[in-house]
């Protein structure tokens, strides 16, 4: 099978790219990193949802409003087991920012 079969276009961040910070120690003072599959919110344009781990079944959701953003970097692609490119990123949030975690899980009796 010929490699281009395997090979996918991967799409580009959907935020604006912010220039990468000259000096990493003073960012991981100010700012805290989160990594993920980054997606514009489905209808605040302030907010932004990040994905992590986009291929599990155990994943999880944050939203951060993009005004507490100071840096994005793109991350190396992954890709499915259907053969789809997952664009990764790395996002740099300020820190004491208001930030949400949607954690899914499936209701069930508990047996004691």
């Amino acid at each position: 099978m010929p490699s281009s079969f395997f090979l996918q276009k991967a799409e580009t961040l959907e935020i604006q790219t912010y220039k990468k910070p000259k000096n990493i120690q003073e960012l991981r003072k100010t700012h805290i990193p989160f990594s993920g599959l980054l997606k514009k919110h489905p209808y605040d344009s302030k907010k932004v949802v990040l994905i992590t781990e986009p291929d599990s079944a155990g994943t999880s959701y944050y939203e951060f409003k993009t005004n507490d953003i100071s840096c994005a970097e793109e991350m190396p692609a992954i890709v499915n087991i259907d053969g789809e490119t997952i664009t990764m990123a790395r996002i740099w949030v300020k820190k004491k920012s208001i930030g949400i975690r949607f954690i899914p899980f499936v209701v069930e009796d508990i047996q004691i």
